[in-house]
Order: C-alpha cells, then structure tokens, then sequence
C-alpha cells in the first residue's frame, strides 16, 4: 500500500528540488538498519531551515548523506526550536496532523505530509530513562513542527522511522544539558537524539545582501567562535553564550535556536570530547553548522 506522504509527495512538481531528491534518495538503495552490533548511535545538532531548505539541492545532499552515514535507526527524538514549554511534553504518540508553523512560502509546504509510525514504545523508552518525579504530558493534538519535520523529511524521505519531538523546557544550559544525559541511554537502543535550531538566526536583521548571498560579520564570528569551542569541547564556554559569544545580539535575538544544542552535548558519552561537524557554510547570510557527538 502506497502510504500517504508517497501519495502527497507524487504530487509535488517533478521540476522541484524536491522531486529531484527524492529520486536521489530511491537511487541510494536500501537503508541499512541499526542493530546493537553498531553500539549507540551519535546524537546530532542540525541547523534545519524553514521549507526553503526543500528548494536547495545541495543542502538536501548534504543531510542525506549525513543520514545515510549512519544506520537507519529504531526512532527519533527531536527537540526543535519551536516547541518551548515550561514543562516536558511530547507530541501525539499516534500519527496526527504536521504543524505548518510558517507562512509567505508556496502553497504546496501546506500539503506535505510526513506521517511516521506510531510512537508509543518510543515514549515507553523516554519515560524510563527520565526522574521518577518528571511529569511529562503527552499533547494529543499536536504533531512535529517544521523544526522537526523539515529536516527529517529530507534525511528519511520514506517517512518509516518512529518520531517523537520533545519540547524544549528552559533554555538554562545546565538544565539542558543534564535533560541530554538522561537520554543518553536511549542512543544504546538504536534511538537517534537530535537537538534542531540554526547555528545563528538572526531573521530580524536579514538584507538583501544576504539573500544575495552576503555573510554579515556578526554570523561569521559566531560560527568561528562556536565551532572553534565545539571543537575543543569546550562545554563551559559554550555554556557561557550570553557573555562570550561575538555577535549574539544579532546572530540570536532570542535564543531557542542555539540552545537545543545543549541537549545534544548532554547525550554525547563525553560532552568535553570535542564534535565531528556534518554540515558548514552558510545559508542567506545564516551559519547551518550541523555536528554529532559520540
């Protein structure tokens, strides 16, 4: 049976990106599944980009390529820039309805689909690996937001992997980083853990220059600094964005963009062990640095 995002994703024009990529990704094979034999999947930071990202062919590459380095895994855990909560919560354990949290793009972002497997041993896993005293709510109602299902749509086109998109509680870098340890174990189960913001986002201050291409300096010096410290893993530097970080004002007006990345480090095995980066370079003027950890 052709599922439904095959059937919506047939109707896309096949002069789209898109529609390309697609094609590159059934030409790419099978996916090889992860076992226990490969030990515990890394857990990712990716810059995810809005619906435009379907429309760049060479960014698509590089996230699919990222995505086929790894083995397929058992589910995903996504906490997304998007889904702020001042408690823990979790979307619809059953598939429900994408949230197009965007607007002034083409129609068709509206009517895509990504409806995964239902998620519900996935949720069992979270709820084991976090305090006894977490109160986690499961949101019925809501499905994966475009921080989510953007990206993952392009690395897992087949849409065939579970999803679980947990929200993004405080934005204290302590907190964030003892919440990625305690999902650390799930890496173990074929669980792949990722954190989804922007190296930088400054969306108010965008020019035409940077549409044309253009990087501003306050986004290049905050890539340089962040990338230099994730290499050196250099956690207490990071952690310490709001005092250290060049650019901040600009490349982060408000922070939830950044801080998913804390997360990420959390789950690493040794978060001071420095990041092997997947993706660089820039996007109008933004920095799309992409990173694992093992």
């Amino acid at each position: 049976m052709t599922s439904t995002t095959a059937l919506a994703d047939a109707r896309i024009d096949p002069r789209h990106p898109f529609a390309a990529h697609l094609g590159h990704v059934a030409g790419l094979g099978e996916h090889r599944p992860w076992t226990p034999d490969d030990g515990p999947l890394p857990a990712l930071y990716l810059s995810h980009g809005a619906p435009p990202l379907f429309e760049d062919a060479a960014w698509m590459r590089d996230l699919a390529a990222w995505a086929r380095a790894l083995p397929r895994p058992r589910a995903v855990l996504i906490v997304s820039a998007h889904w702020e909560s001042d408690s823990l919560g979790i979307t619809s354990t059953v598939p429900t309805e994408l949230v197009y949290d965007f607007g002034g793009f083409d129609p068709m972002y509206a009517r895509m689909r990504y409806d995964t497997p239902e998620s519900s041993d996935l949720a069992r896993q979270l709820l084991a690996v976090l305090p006894e005293t977490a109160h986690v709510h499961e949101h019925r109602g809501r499905g994966l937001d475009h921080g989510a299902w953007v990206p993952l749509k392009v690395m897992y086109p087949e849409a065939d992997v579970p999803v679980l998109q947990l929200s993004l509680p405080t934005h204290d870098t302590a907190t964030l980083l003892a919440l990625g340890e305690r999902l650390r174990p799930l890496r173990e189960q074929g669980v792949l853990v990722v954190g989804s913001g922007f190296m930088t986002h400054g969306l108010p201050y965008l020019t035409r220059e940077m549409l044309g291409g253009a990087v501003p300096g306050w986004s290049a010096d905050f890539d340089a600094w962040a990338a230099d410290a994730l290499a050196r893993g250099d956690v207490e530097e990071l952690a310490r964005f709001r005092l250290r970080a060049p650019g901040l004002r600009y490349a982060h007006p408000t922070v939830e963009h950044f801080t998913p990345l804390f997360v990420t480090l959390g789950a690493a095995t040794d978060p001071a062990a420095g990041v092997t980066t997947a993706i660089d370079g820039f996007f109008i003027g933004l920095a799309r640095r992409s990173f694992q950890v093992a």
